[in-house]
């Protein structure tokens, strides 16, 4: 955590740094549960973030909200994150049954953008955790875990991009690029899923 982190976050971080450990830890397990072997394995990688403060200060102006850790805390549902990106969409699933019967937290919403895809192409699956928490008054922190295939996290970070890059020229253009690449990419999603599907029963 950065020093402007750590001065924003003040008695909160260390339970932040606490929970963001044991949130990578559970999900480690669970992905080694299915399979610890390199070639067979679910996940390319997983990324877990707490935060910063700067990005929460605007989400929370965005709001309305006020600019602390406590209003942060009671009113969002992603000051700590992670990103699970699995090779298949097959993969995503099996995770999320792991993540459903894990004792260390309980499930507050599951919003599937696989099955029903956003309107701009946007496709994952995303899950919202409560874990307790404890501090200063606050029980509990919502926390929230993304599941995506490769292709749809390299998707993602295009869409990201665009919303988030000024003075880009031709937009439009973009946008509807970008929703023909979706398309195109859960198809490929679906066929890759067939093939090793195919392979494993021989």
């Amino acid at each position: 955590m950065k020093q402007e982190d750590l001065i924003f976050y003040g008695e909160y971080a260390p339970k932040l740094e606490e929970i963001k450990a044991l949130l990578l830890s559970e999900i480690q397990a669970m992905l080694d549960s299915i399979s610890t072997d390199s070639e067979t394995a679910v996940a390319e990688h997983i990324k877990c973030r707490i935060k910063g403060s700067e990005s929460l200060k605007e989400k929370l102006r965005r709001k309305r909200l006020d600019e602390t850790p406590e209003s942060g805390f009671r009113q969002l549902s992603d000051i700590i994150g992670a990103r699970v990106i699995t090779h298949f969409v097959g993969d995503i699933y099996s995770v999320l049954e792991l993540i459903e019967k894990n004792p260390n937290w309980r499930v507050v919403t599951i919003k599937d953008y696989i099955a029903d895809m956003k309107p701009n192409g946007y496709r994952s699956l995303h899950v919202i955790l409560t874990l307790p928490f404890g501090v200063n008054g606050i029980d509990t922190i919502d926390v929230e875990i993304q599941l995506r295939t490769i292709a749809m996290d390299c998707w993602a970070a295009l869409e990201h991009q665009l919303r988030y890059k000024k003075s880009i020229k031709n937009t439009k253009l973009i946008e509807e690029e970008l929703k023909r690449c979706a398309d195109e990419m859960a198809s490929t999603d679906l066929t890759m899923q067939t093939i090793r599907d195919l392979i494993r029963r021989g």
